[in-house]
Formats: structure tokens, C-alpha cells, sequence
């Protein structure tokens, strides 16, 4: 049962954060990490922009479309599992900046390559870069917020990064159209954009503290209780902080300390997390066909139906309308219901609308059906990315998260060269009906595996 969110219910500096006043520095924080998580999602949707264009700039098959779009999944996969671990290691705020220098300057390369082969290359390398970046958007966002809001914010900040998905297909249909700019191929502005707009972001960052919680899980408790203190005077609440040291007497319950990755993936598999690590590694790898699928094939779907490319991106950009709406509709829902049946629900509005925008001929019939996908997909999303932060214990978080979500990455990257050689052969009903099967698979997961956390202060949760 929920305790009140606003009592302290753990030692140290951390519990100070629970007291505080949601503020100016509160939404500050929320804006800041969700325009990162912006050119995360630009860049998992650029995937499915491009390759109906480079499919035509270098005469590309099957295979070399589902390369285009899973050659930045499989660096994703990687840098999942390197950056998630390096998060729990070195902390949060320096992997915030290494994720988005590294994808600033591989994207920008790669706005520059010559042939296919080596676009694909620096397109994976870019990948590593963003591996870590929504995996640390829920980690850094859940170690700062009250329990009370928690889901709410969370979802604003996604709400802001899913701007991108949108702008991709806009900007794609645009430079497709327009060609060349500046004697450069239109396809080639989509990368140069969305690396130096990483850049400005990673120096907006700048100002970002280190998690508190995560400086007191490495036992770092003069460096937590400093960065409380300065949270509380920007919060306009000092004093709530002028008893730490009394509070700190008592070590905090943040959950077990782990030193290796092996112990981490230990207590991972162990006692009460055991169940919660399966259901989440099973759910990765399902959610990806959920969620990735329309958006990654949907230009390609529609390209199959007999449209043009531009067509094509124009009926995709309104249909990724939802997702920014989709992300809006979830900030009142995540504190509303128990986050788990709220994943579960939209999940099953996927499916079902995911069959029929395979289905439909009118472009009325498409850009509608897509619409409501969108709209379901970004409750599903926020509900879990929520969620996934909140079932570990912060000495784990991170690299539990992170080794988790690099499955969906993994599939990610394999999903392309089964779906669009399917889609070739049997066409999007087949492809979409497949995929519902997998959502009801991924319901009974979370539904039957999964725990409780709306409402509960992390450390409650454990």
C-alpha cells in the first residue's frame, strides 16, 4: 500500500528530494533531458524515412532497406549495454554527454558518406551513441521527481522527445522533394540536422547535476547531500534541507550495492527481482514488435500500397502526429491507473489498429488508423519507460534497465530483414496480423509477471 509521497521514507539526502515543492527547476530538468530524448526518437524514425529514399539513391533491394534501418538498432544494442553499465558505474550526467557526443559526431559523418557500405557503418556507430539515452531519460528523471509526479513529468519529457518523430517524416518529405539544398542532397540535411542539434543540446545539459541517489548508492553521501541542497534553493525550499545530516545516520535503503556487472545481473536474478528481470527481458523484445514495427515500415507500407516516396512520408508525418499527442494524452493517465493494466490496454489498441492500417486502401482510411496507433503507441511507451525505471533498486537501475532495453534494440535490428521481405511476399495484413499474436503474448507477460509502482516512492517499490 502507497505511503504518503511527501513523508520521507528513506535515509539520506535522497529523501529530502520527496519533501520539495515541485518548481521551476523541477519542469527546468524535464525540458532539458526530453529534448535529448528528442533526437533519440528522430534518429530511431529516420531509419524508416530513409530507406525508400536510399532504396532509390543506390538502387537497394530487400536487404539493403532493412540494412538502412537496422544498422542503427545494432549500434543502439550495443551502446544499451556498454552506456547502461557505464551509467551505474561513472554516473548518470557523464553518460548523458557521452551518448549525445558520440551520436552528434558519427550522424554528422555520416550525412557525408560516399556509398552505402560506409553509411551503414557510421549510422551504427551513431547508434551506440543514443543506445543508453532513453534508458537514462527514465533513470535520471525517477532518481530527481517526488513519487506524487513521478509518471506525470516523466511523460512531459517524452511528450517533448516524441516532437521528433514527426519532424523526421516532415523534413524527410520536404528534402525529398526539394532534392538538393546548397548543391547537397536533400537526405543527407536529415543527418546534418539532427547532429548539431545534439550538439546544442549537450551544451544545454551542462548545468545538469549528478543524481543524488546515485551518489549515495557509490556511497558519495557529502557530494548527495551538497546537490540536495542546491536543488532544495532552486526549488525555493532551503530549509527542507538543513536537516540532512540527522537523516543521513541512517544508511539509505537504496537497495543492494554491486560493484561488477556480474553482481549487478546477480541481484538482478535473484529473490524478488528474478520475476520482475524475466517479465521485462520478455517484454523487450515484445514491445519492439509492438511499437517499432509501424514506425520504422509505415513509408515502406505505404510505398508497397502503390504511393509515391513523398506521398508516402506525407501520409506517414500525419500519422506520427499521434506520437506527441499520443505522449499528451499519457500525462494524466500514468498517475491515474496502476501503470502495468495501462500498458496492457494500450498494447491491445496497437493491435488493433495496427491491422487495420495494414488493411485499409484510402489514404482517409491510412492516415487515421495510423493516427490512433501512434496515439495508443506513446501511452504504451511512456507507461513503460516509466515503469522499467521504477522495478529496480538504483544501485542496479541503470544496467538492469539498460541490458533489458538493449533486447529491444536487438530485435529492432533484426525485425527489418524479416518484415520487409515479408512485406514483399505477403503483403502489410500478414505483417500487422503477425504482430497482434506477439502483443497478446507481450499482455500476459506484464499482466501476470509484472508488480504494482504507481503512487510508491522508488525505494517502497523494493
Amino acid at each position: 500500500m502507497a505511503t504518503d509521497a511527501g513523508a520521507p521514507t528513506t535515509g539520506g539526502a535522497s529523501a529530502v528530494l520527496e519533501t520539495l515543492p515541485l518548481s521551476r527547476w523541477h519542469r527546468l530538468i524535464v525540458v532539458l533531458v526530453g529534448i535529448g530524448s528528442f533526437f533519440d526518437l528522430y534518429e530511431v524514425f529516420l531509419g524508416g524515412v530513409l530507406a525508400p529514399i536510399l532504396a532509390k539513391e543506390f538502387a537497394l533491394g530487400s536487404l539493403g532497406k532493412a540494412a538502412v534501418v537496422g544498422s542503427g538498432f545494432l549500434g543502439m544494442f550495443v551502446g544499451a549495454n556498454l552506456l547502461s553499465i557505464a551509467a551505474d558505474r561513472l554516473g548518470r550526467r557523464r553518460v548523458f554527454i557521452l551518448n549525445l557526443l558520440t551520436y552528434s559526431l558519427f550522424s554528422l559523418l555520416a550525412a557525408f558518406s560516399p556509398n552505402i557500405e560506409v553509411f551503414l557503418v557510421l549510422r551504427f556507430l551513431a547508434g551506440i551513441g543514443l543506445g543508453c539515452e532513453l534508458v537514462l531519460v527514465d533513470t535520471y528523471l525517477a532518481e530527481f521527481l517526488p513519487a506524487r509526479v513521478r509518471g506525470r513529468y516523466i511523460a512531459w519529457a517524452y511528450t517533448v522527445g516524441f516532437l521528433g518523430v514527426p519532424v523526421a517524416a516532415l523534413l524527410g518529405g520536404k528534402l525529398v522533394a526539394a532534392q538538393t539544398i546548397a548543391g547537397v542532397d536533400g537526405w543527407r540535411w536529415l543527418l546534418v540536422a539532427g547532429s548539431l542539434g545534439a550538439l546544442f543540446v549537450l551544451w544545454m545539459r551542462r548545468v545538469l547535476p549528478e543524481s543524488p541517489r546515485w551518489l549515495e548508492s557509490r556511497g558519495r553521501r557529502e557530494e548527495a547531500e551538497q546537490v540536495v541542497r542546491g536543488v532544495a534553493a532552486k526549488a525555493g525550499a532551503p530549509e527542507a534541507a538543513d536537516h540532512i545530516p540527522e537523516q543521513a545516520a541512517a544508511p539509505p535503503t537504496t537497495g543492494p550495492r554491486a560493484r561488477t556487472t556480474g553482481e549487478v545481473l546477480k541481484i538482478a536474478f535473484t529473490g524478488v527481482y528474478r520475476t520482475r528481470t524475466i517479465m521485462l527481458f520478455v517484454f523487450q523484445v515484445l514491445q519492439t514488435v509492438a511499437y517499432y514495427g509501424f514506425g520504422t515500415l509505415a513509408p515502406l507500407v505505404l510505398v508497397a500500397k502503390g504511393f509515391t516516396i513523398t506521398d508516402s512520408l506525407g501520409y506517414a508525418a500525419l500519422s506520427f502526429a499521434g506520437y506527441p499527442i499520443g505522449s499528451l494524452i499519457s500525462v494524466p493517465l500514468v498517475e491515474r491507473f496502476e501503470r502495468k493494466y495501462l500498458i496492457i490496454a494500450a498494447a491491445l489498441a496497437i493491435a488493433v489498429f495496427g491491422i487495420v492500417f495494414a488493411a485499409a486502401s484510402s489514404p482517409w482510411l491510412i492516415v487515421l488508423a495510423g493516427f490512433l496507433l501512434t496515439s495508443a503507441s506513446n501511452v504504451f511507451s511512456n507507461g513503460f519507460h516509466i515503469y522499467q525505471a521504477e522495478i529496480f533498486p538504483t544501485a542496479i537501475r541503470s544496467t538492469a534497465s539498460g541490458v533489458a532495453y538493449s533486447l529491444s534494440r536487438a530485435t529492432s535490428a533484426v525485425l527489418p530483414f524479416i518484415a520487409v521481405p515479408l512485406l514483399a511476399s505477403a503483403g502489410p495484413v500478414w505483417v500487422f496480423g503477425g504482430s497482434a499474436v506477439l502483443i497478446v503474448v507481450l499482455c500476459l507477460d506484464v499482466g501476470l509477471l509484472g508488480p504494482r509502482s504507481t503512487g510508491l516512492v522508488l525505494e517502497e517499490i523494493h
